[in-house]
């Protein structure tokens, strides 16, 4: 009796880690982020609204199911996989009901859709990426305060008396250098300040070079460097499975082989007494 939980369990394993299982969870999920996006059409929800309704109930359903699947499943171990936690995080958002205090919450159903992260293995390499990234990001993110705080101290000087709608004092001066730093109007702003500073040109374009051309492409080599060790990672642990499967593999063989060759010294003893 005591064997048949832990049959069942394994059985249930196997299910939830099938690949057909994992293919029909990534189609509910996206099923449910384009019912959810149909929902924002008040159009559709009047012609359309009590089907939509039975839809997110029944895929909600199915979240539920598959999550209760891998409690059975994997129990203790389930709640050590952070992607796990992060599914059972966001299906529990999704059970609270959505009336009264827990109204806001309605909005936040469209979180479900973020299980396609959790459940497409390229997604999750490209998020474990990102957060491997974010210490050496951090000390970019520093650089680029720094660099962001001396240009608008220095363009509050400059510029301040002759834009002060862009440069007037240091906070409308962080926020413009920040919109320059994205590329958005920055010539406008260029040639405002020109019309009386007309070498101010050099000033942002100096910014520019060193914001967005240099710190920020330290971000991107930051990220792609941490990808690329993640990516290498992967391939050591699978090197590391096939080749412990391969010796598994030879110490069975040369077991059958010590058996064989008890059994084959067992016979020759065995033989002059049959003589």
């Amino acid at each position: 009796m005591s064997s048949t939980p832990q049959g069942l369990r394994q059985r249930v394993r196997s299910l939830v880690d099938a690949a057909w299982f994992q293919r029909a969870i990534i189609a509910v999920i996206v099923l449910n982020a384009i019912t959810l996006g149909l929902e924002t059409s008040s159009a559709i929800v009047d012609r359309l609204g009590a089907v939509l309704a039975v839809l997110d109930r029944a895929m909600l359903g199915i979240f539920v199911v598959e999550l209760l699947l891998r409690l059975f499943a994997y129990r203790a171990a389930f709640f050590r996989d952070p992607w796990s936690v992060f599914d059972f995080v966001i299906v529990g958002i999704a059970v609270l009901p959505s009336s009264g205090a827990f109204s806001v919450l309605r909005a936040m159903r469209v979180l479900r859709v973020l299980r396609l992260i959790s459940t497409v293995p390229s997604m999750r390499r490209v998020v474990g990426a990102l957060l491997a990234a974010l210490p050496g990001m951090g000390s970019i993110a520093a650089m680029l305060a720094l660099v962001l705080y001396v240009a608008a101290v220095m363009a509050t000087n400059l510029f301040g008396t002759i834009a002060p709608q862009y440069f007037g004092d240091l906070g409308t001066s962080l926020f413009t250098l920040f919109q320059t730093m994205t590329g958005e109007a920055w010539p406008d702003i260029a040639r405002s300040v020109m019309v009386e500073a007309p070498y101010a040109w050099i000033f942002f374009v100096v910014f520019i070079l060193v914001s967005t051309f240099s710190v920020l492409n330290l971000f991107i080599a930051v990220v792609v460097n941490a990808m690329q060790e993640q990516v290498a990672d992967e391939m050591r642990a699978e090197e590391d499975l096939h080749a412990a499967a391969a010796s598994n593999e030879r110490a069975v063989l040369l077991d059958e082989l010590r058996a064989v060759r008890r059994e084959v010294a067992d016979l020759r003893e065995r033989l002059p007494q049959l003589r």
